[in-house]
């Protein structure tokens, strides 16, 4: 499983500093999440969309990622409407949908979509491993950075052994039906994964301790500022700066 795939690229954005990524993305999505209305999210979605055009990341990937938040998304479409008070716009018998709701998950939509571009724009064109030097960097317990780090390579480790596993399955035949014997064989998968991941990551663990490691991750080498790191910043806190003022106060 490559959760890496936008870390590939030559963009401005991959090259930043990646510790000016998290000082400025966090509070951007912080300002974005608490925005009320649909102004300010719509603002925050098309300077989202701009900085995914100066990603010059893969558009077929990005749609893929799109699809799987906004399908969760449209499950509000199908619901809030219909259960948040206001002027009622239609209704299907005792159901009474309004505008205030419509409007409610309108704004949850363009924020949820904003906030994902920016979060792939800013910090996916990162790897993970330069990631969390950036939070060694910045300070953040060690606990933290290492459950960071390791719920990554965790993920990756899953999905390994369940490929492996899938693919044993496939060349034994198996094609899924809702019968039994198939219920039976996604719980030994799924039983099997467990114990697998778990021996794999005992392995790694085995050759990290091989490899000196003592519970800290020893920082060797250190980023340097750049004069594009500190222009971006600035134009990052005027632009969180400016979207708080205007729609916060």
């Amino acid at each position: 499983m490559h959760l890496e795939e936008f870390a590939e690229g030559n963009s401005f954005l991959h090259r930043l500093d990646p510790r000016v990524k998290f000082l400025t993305a966090i509070p951007y999505i912080f300002v974005i999440a608490i925005i009320q209305g649909t102004k300010g999210p719509f603002l925050a979605l098309m300077i989202s969309l701009l900085m995914i055009a100066l990603s010059r990341i893969s558009f077929k990937k990005l749609i893929g990622r799109l699809i799987v938040v906004n399908t969760f998304i449209l499950a509000l479409w199908i619901f809030l409407p219909f259960s948040y008070p206001g002027d009622t716009v239609f209704h299907i018998g005792f159901l009474k949908a309004t505008r205030e709701g419509f409007l409610y998950v309108l704004s949850i939509t363009l924020k949820a979509n904003a906030i994902v571009l920016a979060t792939i724009a800013i910090l996916g064109t990162s790897e993970v491993f330069s990631l969390a030097h950036a939070l060694v960097h910045l300070r953040v317990p060690d606990k933290l950075v290492h459950l960071f780090f390791f719920f990554y390579r965790y993920i990756s480790v899953l999905h390994e052994e369940y490929t492996k596993l899938r693919n044993a399955m496939i060349i034994r035949s198996f094609r899924p039906k809702t019968n039994m014997h198939t219920y039976k064989t996604y719980a030994y998968l799924v039983g099997m994964l467990i114990v697998r991941s778990y021996e794999r990551s005992q392995r790694i663990y085995r050759a990290m301790l091989c490899r000196g490691f003592s519970g800290k991750f020893r920082v060797m080498s250190h980023f340097e500022l750049k004069r594009t790191d500190i222009l971006f910043g600035i134009l990052m806190v005027l632009i969180t700066s400016i979207m708080g003022l205007f729609f916060l106060l």
